[in-house]
């Protein structure tokens, strides 16, 4: 039980505590929701306390935030999605990852070239973010280091913790987008030392975009970037066959796609993310779990985009640090409520079509998957348990019940099926309403 320190005011103490009240639902595993219907969260400064079914009598005297009737949940976390892509959500999935890449994604990423253009899709995507509940995400930008900076002041004046990348590339993408190496470099580099210190919430992340746009060269020198200043990394693996092919032709003296990033301190030997991940063989698989990289799993993309269906199941039971991820604009959409969905369809689809052992992902699955799976790469969030950092949604749910609601599970299951950001009505972020 938390108690002011002997050298506390019992005043300063109180005001440093937040108190909710509400149908508290979070995941401590994958495998089943921690549930406290009418329940008590207490956060002390940004981290949670305790939740508990009956309030201590030592926080007796403290106002509490009475969200009566409406579910408590940890904010979402987004572990990939691509910021400059916002306005081409929904468009050229005729077409498979490499084509699309050409036709649509270039060119557009292009754009961000110009301020003014940049200054208007950075700033509705920031509010699409922070509408949809996102609390928690990490961003790919473009290789505009002007323009990512922008990203970051709008992410940190929302509130929404971020990672953000500015894009490396030097190869096999179009001159208006294709870096000098060197240039590159040093640009990332300043770019690092401008902003690394800059913000509360918004940190830097290394991010080539994928070994096909990236030179040996460029590759090793941002490893050497990322293990010299500890700087967390990420990039996509495994998405596309087609993708994976022309990664063995380019590198034929490695073993398999993911071999390439270890073989440049980029796969694991910092924080490191990997988007997708689609077709992993069992040696990548292998290489994953004792470098402890983190999977993003995109299922709306994967399918947007032909790629494939992940066999996240599989993966999750070997105890493989998994979240989600919306990445925009390969999915359509960035509601993790719409993300969840698709990865439970999906999953059932893989169980349906390849005939395997695996089953399809549960509700609790995705859910953890999207709190504290997702939570894991930024520490001690995506729960409500003791120590955690305090992100949180209040959603009132009422609009999706005709009569009466069901259980919590039930309402949970709703949510996900059918929920948006209008039943999202209060949002917080490492411990503070934003």
């Amino acid at each position: 039980m938390l108690k002011p320190k002997e050298d506390e005011n019992m005043e300063e103490w109180e005001k440093d505590i937040t108190i909710l009240k509400g149908d508290i639902v979070y995941t401590k595993t994958s495998d089943s929701f921690n549930i406290v219907k009418n329940g008590y969260i207490v956060v002390h400064g940004n981290c949670v306390e305790g939740v508990y079914d009956k309030l201590p009598k030592e926080y007796k005297d403290i106002k509490i935030k009475d969200y009566v009737d409406n579910l408590i949940i940890p904010g979402f976390v987004d572990l990939h999605t691509h910021a400059p892509q916002f306005a081409i959500k929904g468009i050229g999935y005729d077409k498979e990852l490499i084509p699309w890449l050409e036709t649509y994604t270039f060119p557009e990423e292009a754009k961000f070239k110009d301020m003014s253009y940049a200054t208007k899709v950075y700033k509705e995507f920031a509010d699409e973010l922070y509408n949809e509940g996102t609390t928690r995400v990490v961003i790919f930008a473009s290789i505009h280091t002007e323009a990512t900076e922008l990203l970051m002041d709008l992410l940190e004046e929302k509130g929404i913790v971020s990672y953000v990348g500015k894009v490396n590339m030097d190869r096999n993408c179009p001159d208006n987008l294709k870096e000098n190496s060197d240039e590159s470099v040093k640009n990332t580099i300043a770019w690092i030392q401008n902003c690394s210190k800059k913000y509360k919430f918004v940190k830097p992340i290394i991010t080539p975009r994928f070994v096909p746009s990236c030179t040996s060269y460029l590759m090793k020198e941002l490893g050497n970037i990322a293990t010299k200043h500890n700087i967390p990394v990420q990039s996509h693996l495994s998405e596309n066959l087609s993708e994976i092919e022309w990664v063995k032709q380019l590198h034929p003296e490695c073993k398999n796609y993911g071999d390439v990033y270890d073989k440049f301190n980029l796969f694991g030997q910092t924080k490191t993310i990997m988007a997708h991940c689609v077709h992993l063989t069992e040696e990548e698989i292998n290489t994953i779990k004792k470098n402890k990289v983190v999977i993003a799993h995109c299922p709306t993309s994967n399918v947007n985009l032909s790629s494939g269906i992940a066999p996240i199941s599989k993966v999750l039971k070997k105890n493989i640090n998994i979240g989600l991820g919306s990445d925009i604009a390969g999915g359509e959409n960035l509601s993790m409520f719409a993300v969840m969905a698709s990865a439970i369809r999906m999953s059932k689809l893989r169980k349906v079509c390849f005939k395997e052992d695996e089953q399809p992902l549960t509700l609790q699955e995705v859910f953890y998957l999207t709190t504290k799976g997702g939570g894991k790469f930024f520490g001690n969030v995506g729960s409500f348990e003791e120590g955690y950092e305090f992100d949180a949604l209040v959603i009132d749910d009422d609009n999706l019940w005709k009569v009466s609601k069901g259980n919590i599970e039930e309402r949970i299951e709703k949510l996900i099926y059918l929920g948006d950001g209008e039943n999202i009505i209060t949002r917080y972020a490492h411990g503070k309403e934003i």
